[in-house]
């Protein structure tokens, strides 16, 4: 297909999870798909997160796009393989105080006024809900529809589906340059599609005129410990050292997964770079998982990794046409690309199509970043 235009109907840039799904959705409408990845379907960010499905209220935007998207990973239960190891453990907000509970019951109003379930716990009812929580502490809010998943079988799912609906992986090469309905990948091979969507995570060669920022994370998993952990458990403070903080932050965040192993989180670090676990970061955040639930003191831990996930000045994704009519962007979802996957595809096939889309799209169009002309590289 050397120097063909328009091979495709769209050509897909990244096989993560939200590459994956807009493929699926592509290919879902008819629209003849090819998938460009250079390396492992789903290695890149996708493997190195938790896996939540979560609804997040740290912005109106944010709410209803993960609120939509977690809709749409429910209408995709029936259809998901054993291997996506989808549980519904549900979110539990963990207050340690009562100034926290004070944020609890306003983070349930918040939930009841978009539609989302929630209840409130007192200090006995968390007890209940999880023994292995340190005693002392204030209650909690559980969101019981959120779930977890296993993010790199999720987005093999996705890509799967869209082959057996006739998309085409093209394997082994990057896109070196994009634009004017073309792509070039660095063996030379060059396709054309009328809608060329950049899932590329991370990795920003292609869009170097794009103001966003990487942010390091460690998890670290244990052995199997089948029952410690019931909910996916998180102190509410996450959501301002992760989302609303620029500084390095920890936080405790711990996921029971099906094997019985504990998925232990979680870090945040700008500016970093350095793929390597950093072993002061590490020790502080399994310090701050200790002090939530001192049992973990005792468990044995196997391995432990980082991650890096893109983030953009007002924390929510690029999703949409850019400057150039044939680029569209589905990046910078930093910790919620594994949530926002089928959301953020369903809007981008939405725009595609030109049709409507059930939620506002407007407040997470690439347009919002300072407006500089796409850089062919």
């Amino acid at each position: 297909m050397r120097g063909e235009a328009h091979s495709f109907d769209a050509i897909i840039l990244g096989a993560g999870i939200v590459g994956c799904a807009c493929a699926y959705e592509c290919a879902q409408v008819g629209l003849r798909t090819a998938i460009v990845e250079p390396g492992v379907v789903g290695g890149g960010a996708t493997a190195a997160g938790m896996g939540h499905l979560v609804v997040m209220d740290d912005s109106p935007a944010q709410l209803a796009l993960t609120r939509y998207s977690r809709s749409r990973w429910i209408d995709l239960l029936p259809q998901l393989p054993a291997t996506v190891e989808y549980e519904t453990r549900g979110t539990l907000w963990v207050a340690a105080d009562t100034e926290e509970m004070e944020e609890v019951h306003a983070k349930s109003a918040i939930y009841a006024a978009a539609g989302v379930n929630s209840v409130v716990l007192d200090a006995g009812a968390l007890a209940l809900a999880e023994p292995h929580l340190r005693s002392g502490l204030a209650g909690g809010l559980l969101v019981p529809e959120d779930a977890v998943i296993y993010p790199p079988t999720a987005a093999s799912f996705f890509l799967q589906e869209a082959i057996r609906m006739g998309a085409v992986l093209l394997r082994g090469h990057a896109a070196v340059s994009v634009g004017n309905g073309s792509v070039v990948l660095s063996n030379g091979a060059k396709y054309g599609a009328p809608h060329i969507v950049v899932a590329t995570g991370t990795d920003m060669r292609l869009l170097p005129w794009l103001k966003m920022q990487r942010r390091k994370g460690h998890l670290l998993i244990t052995d199997r410990y089948p029952g410690f952990v019931h909910h996916q458990l998180v102190e509410l403070g996450y959501l301002k050292s992760a989302h609303k903080s620029m500084e390095d932050s920890v936080a405790f965040n711990i996921q029971p997964r099906q094997t019985g192993q504990l998925l232990i989180g979680s870090s945040r670090q700008f500016g970093n770079e350095d793929c390597g676990i950093e072993d002061n970061i590490l020790r502080q955040m399994l310090d701050r998982a200790c002090e939530y639930m001192p049992g973990l003191a005792s468990i044995s831990g196997i391995r432990a990794w980082t991650g890096f996930r893109a983030a953009t000045p007002d924390k929510l994704p690029l999703i949409g046409p850019t400057e150039d009519p044939s680029v569209s962007l589905a990046v910078g979802f930093e910790g919620l690309g594994i949530t926002n996957a089928p959301g953020a595809a369903r809007l981008i096939v939405d725009h595609l199509l030109g049709r409507a889309s059930e939620i506002d799209a407007s407040p997470y169009l690439p347009v919002r970043m300072p407006s500089q002309e796409m850089t062919h590289v």
